[in-house]
């Protein structure tokens, strides 16, 4: 019995397992990102107003986002195809991709762990976290028409 129910849940998994779609589950944790970052974005314009208790929870929603990040799982070989907009760069320059999220990643930690008290702070390192965004964007995204 004990061999029919250890069988049973490796094929769930290996069955769960060929249905990920890294393209998917890579834009899902990007667009998670950008609400993220969208949400910090409207109290720097002023368009809400400066509360540090969200703006600190919208910061840990973001590292927590970052901290999903596998280049493996989201960026395995084969999925430079499909609808994606991820730049044949990502496959070419790894290690250089994988240094821009961890700058990304660093630099949110950072914020969490020094979170602003004011809007000005805020901006601050909003300019921090979307300049990192903005980079990796340029060099390993495709633009869309």
């Amino acid at each position: 019995m004990r061999k029919l129910v250890l069988a049973i849940s490796m094929l769930a998994i290996a069955g769960s397992a060929a249905f990920a779609d890294p393209i998917k589950d890579r834009q899902a944790l990007m667009k998670e990102r950008g609400k993220l970052a969208g949400q910090l974005s409207k109290v720097v314009k002023g368009e809400e107003a400066f509360d540090a208790a969200a703006v600190l929870t919208a910061l840990q929603a973001l590292q927590a986002n970052g901290e999903k990040w596998d280049t493996e799982k989201f960026f395995p070989a084969g999925s430079d195809k499909g609808d994606t907009t991820a730049a044949p760069k990502i496959w070419e320059d790894t290690a250089g991709f994988n240094a821009a999220e961890d700058k990304f990643l660093a630099d949110v930690k950072a914020a969490v762990a020094a979170p602003p008290a004011d809007v000005d702070a805020l901006k601050a390192q909003l300019n921090t976290i979307g300049g990192d965004c903005g980079t990796c964007h340029q060099n390993y995204r495709i633009k869309k028409g």
